[in-house]
């Protein structure tokens, strides 16, 4: 259990976790009849795994259970997935080697002695996951990142408003069916470990996941900040179909015009922005604007002298479902 303060939602925030979504990734192909929504995926990336890179992160990812709290941590909201290479490469010596050492007590065999190895150079092995994990990153993930992005970011949108609308117990006991809230905490039901983490103070990391959609994780041990992982809504198989087609598919429901403008609408921006973004006639930006604020899809609010125009959580769930 997570414990803390009841009804505080300022201690539970989101985060997006690149380096999350990519071990998970790295589980699916080791057992990809496990994982039907990610056979559209699969069939996009079989032929470019890069093989050195893939046996060396397997070797930490195992099909199920534990794997390095350091390949996780610590997921945030505004980042750079290229990045995420240069933060494996800072990570202290200490941590790699009890992550390692847990590893190492759950392998056996030829598994166990490449983790030994690795203990034995941790250096060299901080350089090797971090390359790897780039390697990794750039052949399966980043051609895909933007739709992923969007079915996460719309995830999060649906909850955050789900919060204001039906309050945090409601939101959290919608994020899977082995979590609840309960007495001042959020509870998970975990099939190998038990513990009672007081979060007053600190709180709570929610991260969405596309590619673990079997059940949830957790981070409770420091440095990390305590994190529950658990599957987004929405997914199908559908999910990594090229953007091209997700944007005709928009377009042919909403409209070309419409659709450029929801699309688009991930950042505030006035009417004239969106029209000149758009290349329409400001009259015309306004027009459809409205059309779309009606359905739910856009929201517009006052600063100052200006209008700015943001998706919805409603609009973010459409543009990210893939349709």
């Amino acid at each position: 259990m997570f414990r803390l303060a009841a009804d505080d939602i300022s201690a539970i925030r989101f985060g997006v976790s690149p380096r999350h979504e990519l071990c998970h990734a790295v589980r699916v192909l080791q057992r990809p009849a496990e994982h039907p929504l990610q056979w559209g995926w699969l069939r996009s990336v079989r032929s470019k795994v890069p093989r050195e890179a893939f046996e060396l992160f397997a070797v930490l990812v195992r099909e199920r259970g534990y794997f390095p709290d350091f390949l996780t941590t610590t997921p945030t909201w505004d980042l750079e997935p290229a990045d995420e290479a240069e933060r494996l490469r800072d990570v202290p010596d200490e941590l790699m080697r009890v992550d390692l050492g847990k590893v190492a007590v759950r392998s056996e065999g030829s598994r166990r002695r490449a983790v030994e190895a690795m203990l034995d150079n941790i250096p060299r092995a901080r350089a090797m996951i971090a390359d790897a994990w780039l390697e990794l990153w750039t052949a399966l993930l980043e051609p895909v990142w933007p739709q992923l992005e969007r079915m996460l970011r719309a995830d999060i949108a649906v909850r955050s408003r789900r919060v204001a609308t039906e309050g945090l117990a409601s939101m959290v006991g919608g994020l899977h069916r082995t979590v609840d809230w309960s007495a001042g905490g959020l509870r998970v039901e975990l099939g190998f470990h038990s513990e009672v983490l007081d979060c007053r103070g600190s709180g709570i990391v929610l991260v969405p996941s596309v590619f673990a959609q079997q059940g949830c994780a957790v981070l409770t041990e420091p440095p990390a900040q305590p994190t529950l992982f658990y599957p987004a809504q929405g997914v199908t198989e559908r999910w990594a179909a090229d953007a091209t087609a997700r944007d005709d598919a928009l377009a042919a429901l909403l409209g070309p015009a419409r659709a450029g403008i929801l699309l688009t609408a991930h950042e505030s921006r006035t009417t004239s922005q969106i029209a000149a973004d758009a290349g329409l006639a400001l009259s015309t930006a306004s027009h459809h604007l409205t059309v779309l604020r009606v359905a739910g899809l856009i929201a517009s609010r006052r600063d100052g002298h200006r209008v700015l125009h943001l998706r919805t959580p409603l609009g973010e769930a459409l543009v990210g479902a893939g349709l």
